[in-house]
């Protein structure tokens, strides 16, 4: 009958318990990741501890697939660190360097300029329209560690859909054919 036929056969001997303990696992997986998910931003002060390079701006220090490990402490933010922000009007937050600080005298507050290591000049023209330097509300985190590669996963999953629609069906096949 060949592996599909059997599959579905598995399918259909399979009883309402063995549906139901599979779904709460499925759950309790779940969960578990949200729970560590928060703990982590609890942990590090960032609302998102972990991201990926998405481009080449930061080559040759950080190369796309790249996954960073952020944490956002009190301490001011120094020329040379690498930061994660976002731009209003933007949803993917952008990996860059700060080269310049400003304070305002005004307020104490500081004000950052950012730019690629890769890129010829800085990202003001990245920037929200009149915009010249990110305030810290802008700044998701600094970068503490990183792990090469490990972000392909996402990258390849986020530009080629059919792919994360082959893994998700597989692992679904997985879940529903396993056994006790």
């Amino acid at each position: 009958m060949g592996w599909i036929g059997e599959t579905v056969d598995s399918i259909k001997s399979l009883q309402i318990r063995q549906v139901l303990t599979q779904a709460v696992s499925l759950g309790m997986i779940v969960t578990s990741v949200l729970i560590i998910w928060k703990a982590l931003m609890c942990v590090t002060g960032s609302e998102s501890p972990v991201v990926v390079v998405l481009s080449g701006s930061m080559e040759p220090g950080f190369k796309r697939g790249d996954i960073l490990f952020l944490h956002m402490s009190k301490d001011p933010i120094r020329a040379g660190e690498i930061v994660v922000f976002n731009v209003d009007g933007r949803e993917i937050p952008i990996v860059h360097r700060v080269i310049k600080v400003h304070e305002r005298e005004d307020t104490g507050e500081v004000d950052v300029l950012t730019k690629g290591d890769n890129n010829y000049g800085d990202d003001r023209l990245l920037y929200a329209h009149g915009q010249l330097w990110l305030q810290r509300h802008h700044i998701m985190g600094r970068a503490v560690g990183f792990l090469p590669y490990v972000g392909w996963v996402t990258i390849i999953m986020t530009e080629k859909p059919i792919i994360k629609y082959i893994f998700i069906g597989a692992l679904g096949l997985l879940v529903i054919t396993s056994k006790d």
